[in-house]
Order: C-alpha cells, then structure tokens, then sequence
C-alpha cells in the first residue's frame, strides 16, 4: 500500500514541526528540479574503448555536438577540451610533457588533471571533464556549454577587505592583465589597481602588425564588467609620473597619488623615431598603439605608396597587411635579408623570396616617392618617469630583477619587455626578451611572489610571426654559432637547429609543427639537445 500526502496535509499533520518539515520538503523539491536543471545542461556518454587509447597518447573523440581531448599518461585517462583557449589550435597535435599539454602553435601549456593554464599566450583554461571507466568503455561527462566554449575562466575571488593591502599595477598590457587575474586566483583579497596609459581596457597588441584595422573591441582581453565583478580597479587614459619607494606611492599625470604595499611595472616598450630629418612628418607613422594603427590604417589606399623602414618581424608584418590595401609596398633595411640575427641567413633569403615577388625590398641607398612612411626601428623602454626614484634603471632602461622578478628595491616588481629577467633556460643568464607569452608569465610570477608565495622563473622563451598563410615558430634563447636544417626552407616546410658549442639552444619551424613546442617541453624538463642526438635520426628526440 503506498500512501501519498500533499505539502499541505504533511504542514498539517506535523503541526509541532511545520517549519521544519516545509524547509525539508522544500530543499527535497528544489534539489529535485536542480537535478532535471542540472542534467539538461551536461552531455555524457561512452567515447572510446580503453583500449582505444595508448600510454602518452593524445587523441579526440567526438561527444555531443562537439569533442574532447583524451590524454592516457601514468595510466590514468583525463578528458579536456580540445582546443587552445589562446587561437584554438588543436591540442591534439601539440606536445605532451609531465603533466601538460603544450599549444602546437604558440607554446601555451595546460595542466592535465585540472585543465588550468600553466604557461602562455593565452588566458583561459581549458575545460577538464569527468572520466568514468566501466569495464572497457570509457564515459566522459561535460557541460554542453564547455563542449562549445572549449575554455573556462580559473575560480576567482576572495573576499575584498580580507587584507589591507594594496597591489598596484603600472601598465596596460600583458603582463599587467595576467599579474591582476593571477591575484584574484589566488584569493588576494586586498585592492588592485591597474594604471593604463591607453584609453582602452587591456588589449592585444600582437595583433596590431597583423591586422591595423581591427576593432578595439574584439582585441581587449575582458571586459569592463569582468574587471567590475572581480573588483580591479582599471584607470585608463592616465599614466604615472613618479614613484616613491620610501612613502610607496605612485603619483599619477592627474595629480592623483595612489599608495601601495606592493607595486608592480609593466609598462613595456615605445616605437622609436630615427633620429633623422622627417622623422616627425604628419604622414610618417609607427605602430605600437591601437590608435596608432587606427591612424595608418586609415591613410591606406590603392593610390598610395607605402615606404616600411626596418626589417623587424613587426615591419615584415605590416608590409604583408599592406601589399593589397595600397598602389606599392616598400621595404628598406639595414641588413641584406630579414630576420638574419634571429633565424638565420637561409630562413632570411627565403623570406626575402617571397617578399620580393609582394612588395619591394631595398637594402642599398636610394630615393623613393612615398606617400606614407611606416617606421619598423626598434623600441625604447617605457620607464623614464622612474628616473628620479630609488629604483635604478640600467643604460637601456630595463629594471634589473632577481629569479622572483623582484628589483633592488623592496616590494618593487618589474615584468614585460623592461624587465632584465634571469632567462631559466639559459643559466640564469639576465636579458630583456619582448615576447607576448613570456610578459603574461611574468605577470603570473610576479602576482605569487608578491603575495608571497615564492615562485622562480622557469620557462622557455617562445614567439612566432605570421606572413600572410605562413607560420614561424621560434623557442629557446641565445647566440648561435651554427644551425642544422631539415626540410624544405625555401618552401618554408622545415625545422632549423641553432647551436652553440653543440648544444641546441633554440629551434624554429615553419610547417612542421608540432617541433618547436616538442623542444620547449624538452627544455622545460631540464634536458638537454646536443648535435650528437640530431646525428642518428634529426627527429628522434622528439619521440
């Protein structure tokens, strides 16, 4: 016999405990359509057979309508999303180390058992789902949204006010926005103000070279509410003009002076004028900034001839972005092929190949008509208003720091392009590296150590440059006394070994992925190329 009572008649019947009885009912209820709510928002089913997946094997199967990312690693299997949060690169062709993924195209490395962000560009995580294992088959539970999202944010929070002090942040770019979001993960529960010179929310400016005509608003990392819900304070359009370590506050260009227990600087690098006659002409132009490349953009035009000064990767790109957009694209530089220190002298000739049947590349003197001259010279460092404060500036204008990013000065950080860092990969030898993954680990470093959770550098410097279709891939650091080839480099299929004194230090690719990232995990396990390994077979350490 099954007897069945309405809410009411229970409330009545149990008159001495009606409160208690309704709060009991009513979570029974509400726990019930959480449940019917909760079930309709994930997707679970069987992927694969255990079998189907071998010891450090990456592998995607399909779930739902999208797919996840199953990794079998010290016979465990973990599923993740299948793509890089950074530009979706697929994780299945990238490299697996202890633990983590690494991005095939940019390095950016996810931890496996949680799908956090270890290292960068990027930062989001990727989303990490449940593993059941019944018999042979292997069931993975995800959220429907994740599936399609392929990223989430890492928990953020702590109270604010749970501590009284006060991180400020000088800068606007990577490094700044990783250093802000790295301190809420970590529960700092005390104020974060981000000091931009900009008047726009944090951005990326890798892209500005690329693309000179994009749209703010598909560029800036988060947004406005993102900075409001988490409770960073982000004061745009105002720069800071001194710094005093003794009072520890930061005056800023409005007259405001805001106060700090812990200061971190990040305020990157400035595009440089020559120091020649024109250099400050309406239509000379450099690029750095969003309204920088706003402004040239806008000047482009089919009957428009267009002189890059400087062979960097950033004058390269913007010379590619320009070919179609105006009447002819000019380049001049100083050495005989782009790209020659870093990549070397074929890597060099090859891009100067395909260069040459897009635009005109000059290395020797002449006069050209120019209708708008692009300067691609160099940067300077952002940190002349620290000239009259305690923290010493080298020659150059970088910050020395120590392993933990902290300078000579107490509770004073530096990160980004002005930081002289240790390089981990290299002995700790010290250098100013501008590269947009290195800037958002620095802020990441810089953010633990500052609240006192001691974290040393130990990365591997990482960056890339996009011509048009074609993708170069560089890791490592140092001066090469020779390179070993492998592939096609003229048709930009090939890895490229540069040594010294026989130890590989660095390695670059071009349509070979997934090399690069493969070296940067082996050297971010300690270990060590040498010429001998390439000798036998050039790819057998990478298996």
């Amino acid at each position: 016999m099954i007897k069945t009572f309405s809410l009411n008649s229970i409330i009545y019947n149990f008159s001495i405990n009606k409160e208690l009885v309704f709060i009991t009912i009513s979570r029974l209820l509400n726990a019930s359509q959480r449940k019917m709510s909760t079930s309709a928002e994930f997707v679970e089913g069987v992927v694969c057979k255990v079998s189907d997946i071998q010891e450090n094997e990456l592998k995607t199967f399909p779930l739902g309508n999208g797919e996840v990312l199953l990794v079998k690693q010290n016979n465990v299997i973990s599923a993740l999303g299948s793509k890089c949060t950074h530009y979706e690169a697929p994780l299945v062709k990238g490299a697996l180390g202890n633990g983590r993924i690494r991005c095939p195209w940019h390095g950016a490395c996810f931890k496996i058992s949680t799908g956090d962000i270890e290292e960068f560009p990027g930062l989001d995580s990727l989303p990490c789902y449940q593993v059941t294992i019944e018999g042979e088959n292997v069931k993975v539970r995800a959220k429907k949204n994740d599936l399609i999202s392929n990223k989430r944010i890492k928990p953020m929070g702590g109270k604010l006010g749970t501590t009284e002090d006060s991180i400020v942040i000088i800068g606007g770019g990577p490094a700044a926005e990783t250093c802000a979001e790295t301190l809420r993960q970590e529960k700092f529960g005390g104020s974060i103000t981000m000091i931009c010179k900009e008047n726009f929310l944090p951005y990326d400016r890798v892209r500005l070279s690329k693309d000179m005509g994009l749209d703010i608003k598909t560029a800036e990392f988060r947004s406005e509410d993102f900075y409001q819900t988490y409770n960073i304070n982000v004061l745009k359009g105002i720069d800071a003009t001194e710094v005093d370590t003794e009072k520890k506050i930061v005056s800023l260009r409005n007259n405001t002076k805001v106060p700090y227990t812990k200061l971190f600087i990040a305020t990157g690098n400035r595009a440089r004028r020559p120091c020649t006659p024109g250099s400050y002409l309406k239509n000379v132009v450099v690029l750095r900034t969003y309204e920088e490349a706003k402004d040239a953009n806008a000047m482009l035009s089919k009957d428009k001839e267009v002189v890059i000064i400087g062979g960097s990767f950033i004058a390269m790109e913007v010379a590619e972005y320009c070919r179609d957009k105006a009447k002819k694209v000019s380049v001049v530089m100083r050495d005989d092929v782009p790209f020659k220190t870093v990549l070397g002298p074929m890597v060099g000739e090859a891009v100067m190949k395909l260069f040459k049947r897009m635009v005109l590349i000059l290395s020797r003197s002449t006069i050209l008509p120019a209708d708008i001259v692009i300067l691609g010279t160099g940067s300077n460092t952002n940190t002349d208003f620290l000239k009259s404060s305690s923290i010493q500036l080298k020659e150059n204008g970088t910050i020395e720091t120590n392993e933990y990013l902290e300078s000579a000065v107490s509770d004073v950080y530096a990160g980004g392009d002005i930081a002289l860092a240790p390089v981990w990969c290299r002995n700790n030898i010290k250098a100013s590296i501008g590269h947009f993954g290195l800037a958002e680990y620095h802020g990441r470093i810089a953010a633990l150590n500052m609240i006192g959770k001691k974290t040393a550098l130990k990365t591997v410097p990482y960056f890339w440059t996009k011509l048009g279709p074609l993708s170069i891939r560089y890791c490592g650091f140092g001066v090469y006394d020779d390179i070993i080839y492998t592939g096609d480099v003229e048709n930009f299929k090939f890895v490229a070994f540069y040594l010294e004194n026989d130890e590989v230090i660095a390695v670059s690719s071009c349509g070979m992925d997934p090399y690069v990232s493969k070296f940067a995990e082996l050297t971010a396990q300690g270990r060590k190329l040498k010429r001998e390994d390439l000798s036998f077979h050039i790819f057998g350490w990478a298996k």
